[in-house]
């Protein structure tokens, strides 16, 4: 999901953090105050913490950290007909 995110919106650094889980689990990482792994931040906004996300949801992040208008909502005709 990132790396189609990434190509689409150029003004975005996307910066992926992978540890092994018991890193994620320690007093440290908690007193950094950062969401629950998995997770999805956008700026310092928590998109998701703790479980999966829909693309669609981090790309309406991310349109509105940029001042764009979000993307509109594909119905079922338009993904069949895409």
């Amino acid at each position: 999901m990132m790396p189609r995110l990434g190509a689409k919106y150029k003004d975005i650094e996307i910066e992926v953090i992978s540890k092994p889980i018991a890193e994620y689990q320690t007093d440290e990482y908690f007193e950094l105050d950062l969401p629950v792994a998995p997770a999805v931040m956008v700026g310092d906004e928590i998109v998701v913490e703790g479980s999966n996300v829909a693309q669609e949801k981090v790309e309406s992040v991310i349109c509105r950290c940029l001042g764009m208008p979000e993307p509109r909502k594909k119905g079922i005709l338009d993904r069949l007909f895409k």
